[in-house]
């Protein structure tokens, strides 16, 4: 069910980030550097190994885990989280819990665009990737 996920994807547009990363409690500095990142997203799949690699000038990322196992995280801003990946109604979500809070990265596929929703309380980005 991942497949429709694979692929190299490029963010185009995001709206409400700078509220998103402020609200997960990133400082200043990195908020403003990522601003202005415009990073790559490239889904794999491999029997039932899923890696999401995600690259920018700020820093790169890379997980591999298997849908619906919890699995430990070192997220881009350095917060350690535990996190699990599942397909719900065909979309990949992916939920991150650290120190009594809870956020989620939602990635749904229509065609050559990918939605990222990204939400934490009530404070909600939507990331627009297309496929490269």
């Amino acid at each position: 069910m991942a497949e429709a996920f694979v692929g190299t994807w490029n963010l185009k547009t995001s709206e409400n980030f700078d509220e998103y990363m402020k609200d997960l409690g990133v400082g200043f500095a990195t908020r403003k550097v990522a601003l202005v990142t415009k990073p790559t997203t490239i889904i794999e799949v491999d029997g039932d190994k899923v890696t999401v690699k995600t690259q920018s000038t700020l820093k790169n990322t890379e997980l591999s885990f298997k849908l619906g196992e919890e699995f430990d995280e070192t997220t881009a801003d350095d917060r350690k989280v535990k996190s699990v990946i599942t397909i719900v109604e065909g979309k990949m979500v992916h939920v991150q819990k650290w120190d009594g809070k809870e956020t989620s990265l939602v990635r749904e596929v229509n065609g050559n665009c990918l939605l990222l929703t990204l939400q934490i309380g009530d404070t909600v980005c939507t990331r627009h990737y297309e496929k490269a």
